[in-house]
């Protein structure tokens, strides 16, 4: 049996593939944590010498399952930081590239909360600066036509205030077309 790999080996391999913030990171490294704390022979608490001998007796050693404590994870987080592993900064520009395709300032803004985490004002300015063309090409990937009815515009709008899109942009992404639309059924 394969030994498990450590928690600093653990997290740099997630952070290999994307970046993650700091209270994501805990998480993931927590639950990991416990995973292999669970396999650890039951009876005893978690790091605890009958768990350790036990370990060292009953297993061999490539299928021990270290223990580890909260210290540790605050330890593998700090060398993380320390060595620029792990960068809110670079994890909040990651998320703003990867969502503003899709999502509005707000929806982002959320996103970010969650994990503890402001947007600063320069990249919220610029977002909103783009805000109505990504709303645009939203509704254009999503929809492709213009309203036929006022229920299906409520519909579009729900769906791009879901995206995190702005009230205003909506009005002027939908509303576009149901005005173009009642100028072209009216008799002339």
């Amino acid at each position: 049996m394969r030994k498990p790999p450590s928690l600093r080996v653990q997290a740099i391999t997630w952070l290999a593939q994307r970046e993650y913030s700091e209270r994501e990171l805990r998480v993931k490294l927590l639950r990991r944590m416990k995973v292999l704390q669970r396999r650890a022979p039951s009876g005893a608490p978690s790091g605890s010498p009958v768990v350790e001998s036990a370990l060292a007796l009953d297993t061999p050693p490539e299928a021990r399952s270290p223990c580890f404590s909260d210290d540790e994870i605050d330890d593998v987080i700090a060398w993380l930081l320390q060595r620029g592993y792990l960068d809110e900064q670079r994890f909040v520009a990651s998320r703003v590239h990867v969502r503003s395709e899709r999502f509005g300032v707000s929806r982002i803004e959320q996103e970010l909360s969650r994990h503890g985490l402001d947007l600063p004002a320069d990249a919220a300015e610029a977002l909103r600066t783009t805000e109505l063309e990504r709303a645009k090409a939203v509704w254009q990937r999503r929809f492709g036509s213009p309203p036929v009815d006022i229920r299906d515009a409520a519909r579009q709008a729900r769906f791009l205030a879901g995206r995190g899109f702005s009230g205003d942009v909506i009005r002027r992404v939908v509303p576009r077309w149901l005005a173009d639309r009642s100028t072209d059924l009216e008799p002339g």
